[in-house]
């Protein structure tokens, strides 16, 4: 499994066949991109690591994902449809009463009191679905349940950015002013703010202290591995994805319903695109949800910022950038070090050079074999740079 502390019963009973892979042991670090377009310039590897880590989403999504993930998807397309359109009741395809608007009941000119039941109906049990899809997610990822929260918000906020948009220009963003553009420019400010700043931040940080915790090492090589078994590219990809579903998917639908009767034209096309793409970004959003999730499993308590953690109380280990290393037989500090990411770097060993790199590797300087061992100034003991760096020193 993909986490630190696998889960035993997760595990199926029995022998599988030898054409099935072992989700159990796969880890990202073994994927390897059947493309390879690094092959052609260096500059698309990040491209290559990308496909790696999509190629083992869905190798871990196909075996973790079960009934509950694909029921709350279901009832999310249900939502979806049922508030897309009338299905022949023709509440919306004729316009509606465009003077009466507002969601109270006990108010007599609100515009859902004017609704006809039927309509009313299928707008209370979309809502009603959508309150079952998150309860859904809130169970079954209980370290995001903070950012499940700040993610609808921020979905929300983008919905009535648009409809905002539409009500001063029925065909935005054709034909329209700077004034129609503040809805819309309001409600993705509050997403962006609440992807970048609270929920990518405390993923990303979560994972550090999760790596820099429980992946220390005196091997860098293991160290590499781990950092890459942890890596947050794609379903960083997956934010922005959604982030542009949300957009593509709340304009449709706001612009499928935003021209005044008498409606001549045909806004079917509309309805489709917002039924299709918001289907997309519900798969979207259940992914960006589990994958935090998964990756941690039951080694963290909660996904939260370093700040969050600090406002909380919570003591947060601090890590150094880089090491130095310290001969084992005197503790005098040699000249190599260790960076954050457990890579060692040696000075070359030409005087004349003032390069550095890798052990064993070319300098950059002089091209010159950097060593893999050193002498210690003090006692003049010779030692190899991997024993400079102890298990309690890693970090």
């Amino acid at each position: 499994m993909f986490y630190c502390e696998p889960n035993v019963s997760d595990i199926e009973d029995g022998v599988k066949p030898q054409d099935t892979p072992d989700y159990s042991t796969l880890r990202l670090s073994d994927i390897e991109s059947p493309f390879r377009l690094d092959n052609y310039h260096k500059r698309l590897k990040l491209i290559d690591s990308i496909i790696e880590e999509y190629i083992f989403h869905i190798a871990m999504i196909r075996r973790k994902w079960g009934i509950n993930e694909g029921f709350a998807i279901l009832i999310a397309i249900t939502a979806i449809i049922l508030g897309a359109w009338d299905l022949g009741i023709g509440e919306l395809a004729k316009g509606g009463d465009y003077n009466r608007v507002g969601i109270n009941l006990l108010k007599g000119d609100s515009g859902f009191s004017h609704v006809s039941d039927f309509s009313l109906m299928l707008s209370l049990l979309s809502i009603i679905c959508w309150i079952g899809v998150i309860a859904i997610f809130w169970v079954r990822f209980p370290l995001m349940r903070d950012n499940l929260l700040f993610m609808a918000v921020g979905s929300l906020g983008v919905q009535l950015g648009h409809i905002a948009s539409h009500a001063g220009s029925t065909t935005f963003p054709f034909n329209s002013n700077y004034s129609d553009w503040i809805g819309v420019s309001v409600g993705n400010l509050v997403l962006v703010f609440i992807l970048t700043i609270v929920v990518d931040r405390a993923v990303i940080e979560t994972r550090d202290l999760h790596v820099q915790q429980r992946h220390a090492h005196p091997d860098p090589r293991m160290v590499n591995k781990a950092w890459r078994d942890h890596s947050l590219n794609a379903w960083r990809l997956g934010i922005i994805t959604w982030m542009i579903l949300i957009n593509i998917s709340s304009w449709s639908g706001a612009h499928s319903v935003a021209l005044r009767p008498p409606i001549e034209q045909d806004m079917t096309p509309f309805v489709v695109i917002h039924v299709i793409t918001a289907i997309v970004a519900v798969i979207v959003w259940a992914q960006t949800l589990w994958y935090p999730q998964f990756m941690l499993g039951n080694s963290a308590e909660k996904i939260q910022s370093f700040r969050a953690r600090e406002v909380a109380g919570d003591i947060i280990p601090k890590f150094e950038g880089k090491r130095q290393g310290v001969c084992p037989i005197c503790k005098n500090e040699s000249s190599a070090v260790m960076n954050h990411n457990g890579a060692i770097e040696v000075p070359c060993s030409n005087k004349d050079c003032k390069g550095a790199g890798e052990p064993g590797t070319a300098c950059n300087e002089c091209e010159k074999i950097l060593p893999t061992r050193t002498s210690c100034e003090k006692c003049g003991s010779s030692t190899t740079l991997l024993s400079q760096f102890t298990k309690s020193e890693a970090w």
